[in-house]
């Protein structure tokens, strides 16, 4: 018989009503279809009709290494055995940019500000995870960094006792600006995303100008000395599969792992099976120009596969959400702008 498990909250008009108002079913043991952003609204619940099931079988095993004795509450232990503590936290639904694979062009339909989570209610909720277990917590969007008070919820979450680590994802736009005053109030680990190296693609593919800036952000948060700083990057057929070993070879003299993302089917996206490019792909293009790539060890939650080339200063990861799954070993929660709650990033129910 699978175990239940039931974590309470609520919103409404009023703030939070002492976990009296609704129940959410704390069940992480079902995968199905996809979805790209922790922000409601931004890409579609189904994946296009022609893309692989990516989680029909990913969830039967669960490592051997995960840790047995944790002092996590039963609330975030799942029937798979798998201890949640890795909160991801939507800021926003909305964003600067309109990257081809994530929206369309018009953007999307939003929710009404009134009905996005307010700072007080963020870190309410976020001190309630905490104190069941959770110890990271990931700012995402739309774009995080978007949100005036992002400071001071950074302050905020970072003060919560028990809490290792405060991470952001951002496209880095508006970051560079931001980023001193964002340590300050105790951010420990930057995501930022960038697809190409070459400005003239960056305009074609996010609809927007702004290349120059994520690079500076990129070196602001290396002279801040976060390390790493991570870089994600999306990889697509006929776009930008010929810099792969272009972005590889940043992490020759700087601290940044560049995280390979295999290309996901999103409405919006027009996916299609042609312009994915998988792991095995990309890491045989890096080994035969950089012999010398080596396997790290990976944590057992990790969703990226750990490389790094010798005497680099920086690694190299993938994401292989299409072709090598790795709901096994997955340990995050979602909780979305508008107060949602996701269990799993590739499934379409919200509670």
């Amino acid at each position: 018989m699978m175990k239940r498990h039931v974590f309470k909250f609520a919103r409404s008009r009023m703030g939070f009503a002492d976990f009296n108002c609704f129940l959410v079913d704390f069940e992480t043991g079902s995968c199905s279809t996809s979805r790209n952003s922790d922000s409601k609204g931004l890409l579609s619940h189904q994946m296009n009709a022609s893309a692989p099931r990516m989680c029909s079988t990913s969830c039967a095993k669960v490592p051997e290494d995960l840790p047995k004795d944790n002092p996590v509450s039963d609330m975030l232990l799942d029937s798979f055995g798998r201890l949640h503590t890795y909160l991801r936290i939507s800021l926003t639904e909305r964003c600067n940019l309109r990257c081809q694979y994530c929206m369309p062009a018009e953007g999307v339909d939003l929710t009404p500000s009134p009905k996005i989570l307010s700072q007080n209610e963020i870190v309410r909720l976020a001190n309630l995870f905490v104190s069941s277990g959770v110890d990271k917590i990931r700012l995402t969007g739309g774009e995080p960094t978007i949100r005036k008070d992002i400071e001071d919820i950074c302050l905020h979450l970072s003060n919560l006792n028990g809490l290792k680590t405060l991470a952001i994802t951002t496209n880095g736009i508006t970051l560079a600006r931001k980023l001193p005053k964002l340590k300050e109030c105790g951010l420990t680990s930057v995501n930022i995303s960038l697809d190409t190296l070459v400005p003239a693609k960056f305009e074609f593919m996010t609809r927007r100008k702004g290349h120059q800036k994520v690079m500076e952000s990129i070196n602001a948060a290396i002279d801040l000395g976060y390390n790493p700083v991570k870089v994600n990057c999306v990889v697509m057929r006929g776009f930008n599969d010929d810099e792969i070993c272009d972005f590889v070879e940043l992490t020759r003299d700087k601290p940044i792992n560049i995280r390979f993302i295999e290309f996901m089917p999103f409405d919006g996206n027009v996916w299609n099976v042609k312009k994915l490019v998988p792991y095995s792909e990309m890491l045989d293009r890096v080994v035969k120009r950089f012999p010398d790539l080596k396997r790290l060890q990976d944590h057992p939650t990790d969703t990226a596969k750990n490389f790094r080339v010798d005497e680099h200063a920086g690694a190299v990861s993938f994401i292989t959400s299409m072709t090598e799954h790795f709901c096994a070993g997955c340990n995050r929660l979602r909780l979305l702008a508008d107060g949602n709650f996701k269990v799993c990033l590739f499934g379409p129910s919200e509670k």
